[in-house]
């Protein structure tokens, strides 16, 4: 038994605080394969995004037994935040299945893991920011998206109305953010970088989600035709981003594994999602051509990125069972 205990605490050890980044890199695309009408294909990235987040939450249970001390030292980055988008895009994925009672419950995972880590990243934060502080937004957006699906689900209009204060704090984090982004990571950054645009694409989609959900609510109906306007005002800003990304990376490639690069599968999914969403409460085509597109654009960033994560765990993973043995 302590040897297993050993080998567990070395793999904690070595999972970095961006490792919910996976969660939300897979589920996402798993999200945008569903709306694109590909479930079979969904489905399995939705299984491989649920295996992850098990292994991640037995990871943080082992941290806050056993390893407190790296725990807090962890927790002070932003990147520890991803634990709270990879809970709630997750949860949005299994709410399209019609699981209402576990998406609700990941809500209140995702919930209790931002009032614990915001804080906590907020009295260490430093600038200038880089692409990861842009999670700030990406999880605080991810309780919005979540919960509005879930106030449609409920009929609950005080999850509505939660959600659209989530909205509302998640667009502040970001104004908070990018006035101070050294926009020298479109040329450095190891794939976080993505988030300055991913960032708005999530708070786009929170945006058209609560629009549905308060014109689904009597009480709100008449806030939806602001929420729409405002959806396709925010998503024209996160499309500002993408050529400056895909130029980033044009001028100075950076093809090696790096769990940062999660975060680039992330926002390349979710502006699929988010034109998906947009094209839907607005009815532009041209909008949900893109999204049809760019899924597949995702996909496949997603399988390289897959595939350098598998050549870059497996060998860890078996000479710490052979430490153990």
């Amino acid at each position: 038994m302590s040897r297993a205990i050993a080998v567990a605490e070395r793999l904690a050890a070595a999972a970095p605080p961006a490792s919910g980044a996976v969660v939300m890199g897979t589920g996402i695309v798993s999200i945008g394969l569903s709306i694109d009408g590909y479930e079979p294909l969904s489905r399995a990235l939705l299984a491989i995004a649920g295996l992850v987040w098990v292994v991640l939450a037995g990871v943080l249970a082992l941290l806050i037994l056993r390893l407190r001390p790296l725990l807090r030292a962890e927790a002070r980055s932003a990147a520890a935040l991803t634990g709270i988008a990879g809970t709630d895009v997750l949860g949005a994925r299994v709410a399209m299945l019609g699981w209402n009672r576990e998406a609700a419950a990941l809500l209140v995972i995702g919930l209790l893991l931002w009032l614990v880590l915001v804080p906590y990243v907020l009295a260490h934060w430093r600038t200038p920011t880089v692409g990861v502080s842009f999670v700030l937004t990406v999880g605080t957006e991810s309780l919005a998206v979540l919960g509005a699906a879930l106030a449609i689900a409920f009929d609950e209009t005080w999850l509505a109305v939660a959600s659209l204060a989530c909205v509302g704090l998640g667009l502040a984090f970001y104004l908070f953010v990018v006035s101070t982004f050294d926009l020298r990571q479109l040329l450095v950054g190891r794939g976080d970088h993505w988030v300055s645009g991913g960032a708005l694409a999530i708070a786009t989609l929170a945006c058209a989600h609560t629009a549905e959900a308060t014109a689904a609510l009597d009480p709100l109906g008449s806030a939806a035709g602001s929420l729409e306007t405002a959806a396709l005002g925010i998503w024209a800003a996160a499309a500002l981003w993408l050529p400056a990304l895909v130029l980033g990376e044009l001028a100075s490639p950076r093809v090696e594994y790096d769990v940062r690069r999660w975060s680039t599968v992330f926002p390349l999914g979710m502006y699929s999602v988010c034109s998906f969403a947009v094209a839907r409460i607005e009815d532009i085509g041209g909008i949900a051509h893109f999204a049809r597109v760019w899924i597949w654009v995702a996909f496949a960033v997603w399988l390289l990125v897959f595939a350098g994560l598998l050549r870059r765990t497996l060998p860890v993973v078996t000479r710490s069972l052979r430490l153990g043995a």
